[in-house]
């Protein structure tokens, strides 16, 4: 039963993920606000980043959120509004 579970909640976890790499962030590329932007927001907003990088189209953002929490982030690169948190 325990292996049964373990597998469904890994399944679920898998494909939850799939399911953002395909979908991901789709602004075109001229849309995009600089990096520096996003690293200024969040820095005033008491954010702690340790890298920013692009994936699935997105900003993500790795490092401590104003809460001093670890965060995984990704942000809408043309809005700014969080996308996903990890």
């Amino acid at each position: 039963m325990k292996r049964t579970l373990l597998l469904i909640t890994g399944l679920t976890l898998i494909s939850s993920g799939a399911a953002f790499a395909n979908e991901g962030c789709s602004v075109p590329k001229a849309e995009w606000q600089p990096e520096q932007v996003l690293r200024q927001k969040l820095e005033a907003e008491g954010w702690k980043i340790n890298r920013i990088k692009i994936d699935a189209g997105c900003y993500e953002v790795y490092g401590f959120d104003g809460k001093g929490q670890r965060a995984e982030t990704y942000f809408d690169p043309k809005s700014f509004e969080v996308v996903k948190e990890g």
